[in-house]
């Protein structure tokens, strides 16, 4: 197995993840990612109050501002029920969510059944931009429980190689 991949991590719940880009069916989406792990990247990580089983990690601004990659994204290998491993790249145009000046990109975690891309402002289909190795969904899964049960955490994501 060879080739570009995201480490994620959480050191709380014990999360420690890695999940294989899937540029071939999401190239726009997985390019920004992989430029946006440049440089390893703490994101703050909040259980989703309407996607069901996923661990949101909305894209600070800061890290946003006068970034080439910062463009807008299209739906590629898009869904509205992400499965359990499923990393989602989700992007809100700018102004499209109660007027906020700024492009939201946000990184969802998915680790359970019965998830859903079903947010205050309706249906809005995401990028399966990555997965995690089948082999961790389970431990995945076991962490994202844990930071449910704890709240708010930080969520390192770093480059890494199959």
């Amino acid at each position: 197995m060879t080739g570009r991949a995201i480490k994620i991590t959480e050191p709380r719940s014990g999360l420690s993840a890695t999940a294989l880009l899937l540029p071939e069916k999401a190239p726009d989406n997985a390019a920004f990612l992989w430029a946006y792990l440049e440089e390893p990247r703490v994101v703050a990580g909040i259980h989703a109050m309407w996607t069901g089983p996923e661990i949101s990690c909305p894209v600070p601004p800061s890290h946003l501002e006068n970034q080439a990659y910062a463009q807008p994204l299209p739906a590629e290998n898009a869904t509205l029920t992400p499965q359990p491993g499923d990393i989602v790249l989700s992007y809100v145009p700018p102004r499209m969510w109660s007027g906020n000046p700024n492009a939201i990109f946000d990184i969802g975690l998915f680790y359970g059944q019965g998830a859903r891309l079903l947010f205050p402002i309706g249906w809005l289909a995401g990028s399966v931009v990555a997965q995690v190795l089948p082999e961790q969904r389970e431990q995945i899964a076991a962490a994202c429980g844990v930071i449910r049960r704890n709240g708010a955490c930080d969520v390192t994501f770093t480059r890494a190689e199959a």
